[in-house]
C-alpha cells in the first residue's frame, strides 16, 4: 500500500461502540462518505485519496463536517451534492472550496 496524497475525514457521528447516531449522521454523513468513494472512483483517484468516517469533531452546529489533509482544511454543512465540487476543485484542482470552508 502506498501513502495517499489526500485523506478525507467525514463525520458520521460514529460512537466508540460502532453505533452511528447524532447530528452529522442525521444529516447524511454516511451518504457523504459513500459519495466521496464513488467520486474518487469516477475521477480515477483510487489509491491517491483515502476516505475515513469519524466520530464527532465538536462542531455539530456546522455539520456535517469534512476535513481534508494535507492542509487541514475544514468544510462545514457539506451535502452529498457538494462532494463532486470538493473532489474536482480541491483534490484535483488544488483550490479550497471557500463557500464551504469553516
Amino acid at each position: 500500500m502506498r501513502k495517499p496524497a489526500y485523506h478525507i475525514f467525514v463525520c458520521t457521528s460514529s460512537r466508540i461502540t460502532g453505533q452511528q447516531k447524532g447530528y452529522c449522521h442525521s444529516k447524511e454523513g454516511v451518504t457523504i462518505v459513500a459519495k466521496f468513494m464513488e467520486e474518487i472512483e469516477d475521477q480515477d483517484l483510487g489509491g491517491e485519496v483515502f476516505v475515513s468516517n469519524t466520530g464527532c469533531f465538536g462542531l455539530c452546529e456546522k455539520g456535517p463536517v469534512v476535513v481534508v489533509y494535507p492542509g487541514n482544511v475544514w468544510y462545514g454543512a457539506v451535502t452529498p451534492a457538494d462532494v463532486e465540487e470538493i473532489v474536482t476543485e480541491h483534490i484535483k484542482g488544488g483550490k479550497v472550496v471557500k463557500r464551504l470552508e469553516i
